[in-house]
């Protein structure tokens, strides 16, 4: 194993953090804004979200670079320097950790189809290599691979990180099939597993898609497939629409109890996705660490 991950898993498990695209909206992003360019615009308002989880006990923060590949950036016009856009976006989150948190750096999927010729392997090994050179120059501790769904993108993205040097983490969406076990392409815990391992991933995971409950059992499956540390994020429950607004019923009183049965599932790095926020990371830390 990694030694980071070695010395980060003395602790374990580890508490990460929670939701950044919500959270910058209370910043006032606006719908449909791209949030990574705020890196360059509004790196101060993008601090304040990642200095909130390190204020609410987060050992690991994310960077606000899940979509700043050269191809999801294509999509909101171009122009932008991808390489300026990542090491902003890890200068950040370096800043609010003060030491006090390890940042790994969010590397999301392009938002193109492989399987649809909508992409290429090329092009896919391409502006994932650009990205995740840029975020290692810029001192990020280790590169997360998350939100993916279709296994071949998070093996291409995978590899290209693994050039790095840096410990890497995959992170697979489960929220298809009749038990909401399986990715968008129909891949099961037990095949993410295989595939990642053999991939070489240094720890694997899921995040989004579900809430803290429906991870539960995925994580069981995952511990049973793998001996690699297990990433896990679920979702502030299921996405509802209120009043014209998505809206996330569970609370954190209701997230940090169920984090008790994510770790006894195996889950190694315990944090938020969708809906969450520094509040529900307080209170999973105190649940997960109550002698702090």
């Amino acid at each position: 194993m990694h030694p980071l991950l070695t010395s980060l898993l003395a602790h374990a498990p580890v508490v990460t953090d929670g939701a950044w695209g919500t959270e910058l909206q209370k910043q006032g992003l606006a719908p449909g804004e791209h949030p990574d360019l705020w890196n360059l615009s509004h790196p101060d308002r993008v601090e304040e979200v990642a200095s909130r989880y390190v204020e609410a006990g987060s050992a690991v923060i994310l960077t606000n670079t899940f979509r700043s590949n050269r191809i999801a950036l294509a999509s909101h016009g171009g122009g932008v320097d991808a390489a300026a856009l990542n090491a902003a976006g890890v200068g950040i989150s370096r800043k609010a950790a003060r030491g006090r948190a390890r940042v790994f750096a969010s590397v999301g999927p392009s938002g193109k189809m492989l399987m649809s010729g909508e992409v290429t392997e090329d092009e896919l090994t391409e502006a994932f290599a650009e990205q995740c050179h840029a975020l290692a120059v810029a001192g990020a501790d280790a590169i997360l691979i998350e939100t993916m769904s279709d296994i071949e993108e998070a093996r291409i993205a995978l590899r290209a990180a693994r050039t790095t040097g840096l410990p890497v983490i995959a992170s697979m969406v489960f929220d298809s099939g009749k038990e909401h076990d399986r990715t968008m392409m129909g891949t099961t815990p037990e095949q993410v597993a295989a595939a990642l391992a053999d991939a070489g991933a240094d720890a694997i995971g899921a995040n989004c898609g579900l809430g803290i409950e429906g991870y539960i059992p995925v994580c069981t499956r995952l511990r049973k497939a793998t001996t690699l540390p297990l990433w896990i994020k679920p979702n502030a429950g299921m996405p509802e629409m209120a009043e014209g607004h998505i809206t996330y019923r569970t609370t954190p009183e209701e997230f940090s109890a169920g984090s008790l049965a994510l770790r006894r599932a195996g889950a190694d790095f315990i944090g938020g996705c969708c809906g969450t926020t520094p509040e529900f990371i307080r209170a999973l830390a105190a649940a997960l660490h109550p002698a702090r």
